[in-house]
């Protein structure tokens, strides 16, 4: 059986490419009996789409005023 370590790498791996049908088989069986990553699986598509966004976000510098900040940062 495989370990979560090695289920959770191969359902990251799963979005990215094909898995192979003993892989397939083997990350059901764990899946069956382990709930933690069963949770992961159900996470990961929410997990990819905010680092996407995350990765997509402008660069911006932490000494570089917000200008949509509503509050105003010399306290006046």
């Amino acid at each position: 059986m495989l370990s979560c370590h090695k289920a959770t790498r191969l359902m990251s791996e799963s979005q990215e490419r094909p898995l192979s049908q003993f892989e397939q088989l083997s990350l059901a069986l764990h899946t069956v009996m382990c709930n933690g990553c069963r949770q992961f699986e159900r996470q990961l598509p929410i997990i990819r789409s905010l680092a996407h966004r995350f990765a997509l976000r402008p660069d911006t510098t932490a000494t570089d005023p917000d200008p949509q900040d509503p509050v105003d940062k010399d306290g006046s």
